[in-house]
């Protein structure tokens, strides 16, 4: 039997991350893949047009690659996710590695955008937050997390973070399970999660 699959999508700054591995906290050896490791390579734009790169569009994702590496990781099979550089763009030559487990949660903005991964997924879950607190949490994680100047992550959030959260993001809660509340506790989300997952184990073992 493959590993369960839990994704978790919703906007930036919304608490996709924290959620994921408070989930993954509760169940021994799973494993969080993140959508952000699968950015394409943009070694060869030049700086100014990495830096006016659209991140926030289905398309600036190797669609191909996370669906080949997910489709192992639930089979049983070790990966090795490449490891992408923020301040630059970039793909580093290293890899990270991800060890198989019962339990594969995949986090990120779009996490619910592609049907074939919706499909792949036992639970999938939105976590909603307002704008105002969003764009506070990304301006702290761009900044000291990725190398960006507070003005730069603004001019990136009203030129691109705002309107993909419109057009791509914000519609994927329409194909969510469950809602959580990206600027509360998240303990009920995660006690729901643990109750639907355990229902699946009981049913299949029935």
């Amino acid at each position: 039997m493959g590993a369960r699959v839990v994704g978790i999508g919703g906007g930036s700054g919304s608490g996709k991350s924290t959620l994921a591995h408070a989930l993954a906290a509760r169940i021994p050896g799973a494993s969080i893949v993140e959508l952000d490791w699968y950015y394409r390579d943009l070694a060869h734009l030049s700086p100014p047009e990495r830096a006016g790169w659209n991140f926030d569009h289905p398309d600036a994702l190797d669609w191909e690659l996370l669906r080949e590496q997910l489709g192992k990781l639930t089979a049983g099979e070790p990966i090795a996710p490449p490891l992408y550089d923020f301040s630059t763009h970039t793909r580093l030559a290293a890899c990270r590695a991800v060890a198989p487990a019962k339990l594969v949660v995949l986090e990120g903005i779009l996490a619910l955008h592609e049907r074939a991964l919706r499909e792949a997924m036992d639970l999938s879950i939105f976590v909603a937050a307002a704008e105002p607190v969003r764009l506070a949490r990304r301006l702290k994680r761009d900044v000291c997390e990725r190398g960006r100047t507070p003005q730069s992550v603004r001019d990136q959030f009203a030129a691109t973070v705002r309107p993909m959260h419109e057009a791509f993001v914000a519609p994927t809660e329409a194909h969510a399970d469950l809602v959580a509340d990206g600027e509360g506790d998240f303990a009920p989300a995660i006690e729901r999660a643990l109750a639907h997952l355990d229902g699946l184990a009981r049913s299949r073992s029935a």
